[in-house]
């Protein structure tokens, strides 16, 4: 009997099969009718297809192989190997998307408008890199004759949010028995904990299509402050349903969502849209380009947050505290501020209070998230009182040889098997296991209250092991 989260899996795979079986039929039902395509969307059909089928096979192969690695006992080692091969390969594509979103918002901010322009250009920069000079346009419309290659900026942004995908179910989904569910938040089924993280990803990204095509996309202020409050209550809702960690990382990758659904839905579309009445000596819409531009300056504004929110799940500070979603939302202010002073630089212009308010709100979550102290009790606790406690709580994980269902390899390397292992992560353990709570990982192994007053009265006094 498949687990639950097999058969979670094997919905997606049959929803990716049947999506490219339907856009080859798409293809020759169009031929059959006599409808003509247009030779740049039937590349993208097929590209797409070919995509859906490759992720379904290789899925397949991986989940199949799953039986014969545990049984020769590699399970742990590979796939360790493999969240790090899929987390750097989300990274440089993420690079890859974010270096060339943040250079187009660049160009956009810093052309030339008004200086010896001819008439077809909205405007035009000189720049120097990399030891030569470089000379860009941008059409107002189009140029009269189209170039026989046009390159598309796309499939970082597709690519980024697959490999993000993948890794949030290698890591969250796979383990949401001990990444997703937290008993001190709420006593939840696994499987409960995957359908609110996939949920959320999915209404979050309608809720702000409706906003785009609401009139407040008129009032970017107004606008932006309803996404705001929008986004603090899906972060609320989350943080008292889910573990801290996956929390933060759902609010991410719906921020993520959003920006790949824009790439997808609005930008792609409206540039295919332009190419084509070009093609055609027809003068495009501008509200195209102008609706799929301010989608592209939301992406920009939407980056650092989730850049922030990509790095914080090693960091327990920041997911640990009750009020993380808090945090969370001041993280999004001071980072938003910072965005926009950048782009008002680039356009030539000084805010430098924008720097200021993300400066207050970067010292502000170092303040709400410095730990409670805890209380010093003089009765002296000896190693051989919480060596106990470190053997039945923290070793099935943190061990040369981990017993724990999931956890085959040591986090982060951190053993526990010999006193002067444990002495020496002192600090980490006051910090992780008794301030923030945050270890053992969703209190899997049951630590009590007591015992992790007991490790912090035992720290307190020196963490001795003699």
């Amino acid at each position: 009997m498949p687990s639950t989260f097999g058969i979670i899996f094997f919905a997606f795979i049959i929803i990716f099969i049947l999506a490219a079986i339907f856009l080859g039929e798409a293809i020759r039902l169009l031929k059959k009718l006599n409808i003509t395509i247009d030779e740049d969307d039937a590349t993208e059909i097929k590209s797409t297809r070919t995509i859906l089928l490759s992720i379904a096979a290789v899925s397949l192969l991986l989940y199949f192989s799953s039986s014969a690695i545990n049984a020769a006992g590699l399970a742990g080692h590979l796939f360790e190997w493999l969240n790090l091969v899929v987390r750097w390969a989300h990274v440089v594509l993420g690079i890859a998307w974010i270096g060339a979103s943040f250079y187009f918002i660049f160009l956009e901010n810093s052309l030339n408008r008004t200086k010896d322009l001819r008439d077809d250009l909205a405007g035009n920069l000189w720049a120097i890199h990399g030891g030569g000079f470089y000379y860009i346009e941008k059409y107002k419309n189009a140029p009269e004759t189209l170039p026989e290659k046009l390159h598309w900026f796309k499939y970082e942004a597709y690519f980024t949010w697959l490999s993000g995908m993948f890794l949030m179910t290698l890591v969250y989904y796979m383990n949401s028995k001990s990444f997703m569910v937290d008993p001190a938040v709420s006593n939840i089924q696994p499987i409960t904990a995957i359908l609110i993280g996939i949920s959320s990803l999915i209404a979050g990204w309608f809720i702000y299509d409706i906003l785009c095509r609401s009139p407040l996309l008129a009032k970017p202020k107004l606008f932006g402050i309803t996404g705001f409050i929008i986004l603090t209550i899906i972060s609320f809702v989350l943080s008292h349903y889910l573990s801290g960690r996956a929390a933060f990382m759902h609010v991410g990758a719906l921020l993520g969502t959003i920006m790949a659904g824009n790439v997808f839905f609005t930008i792609i579309p409206s540039q295919k849209a332009l190419v084509k009445a070009a093609k055609e000596n027809r003068i495009p819409d501008p509200a195209l380009g102008k609706y799929a531009g301010l989608r592209s300056l939301h992406n920009n504004y939407i980056t650092l947050p989730v850049i922030f929110i990509m790095i914080s799940n090693h960091f327990s500070g920041t997911f640990a505290s009750k009020y993380n979603w808090i945090i969370l939302a001041i993280l999004t202010i001071g980072s938003v501020s910072v965005r926009h002073y950048i782009n008002l630089f680039e356009k030539g212009k000084s805010a430098v209070w924008f720097l200021v308010y993300g400066a207050i709100a970067l010292f502000a979550l170092v303040i709400i998230t410095s730990p409670k102290p805890v209380s010093i009790d003089t009765t002296p606790i000896k190693f051989s009182e919480v060596q106990p406690i470190f053997i039945k709580r923290c070793q099935s994980c943190h061990s040369a040889k981990p017993t724990d269902d999931v956890q085959k390899v040591a986090p982060n390397g951190i053993a526990f098997d010999h006193p002067a292992e444990i002495s020496k992560m002192a600090d980490r353990i006051m910090f992780r296991v008794v301030q923030t709570k945050t270890m053992p990982q969703g209190n899997k192994t049951g630590i009590t209250d007591e015992e992790r007053e007991m490790i912090g009265r035992w720290i307190q006094q020196g963490a001795l092991i003699n």
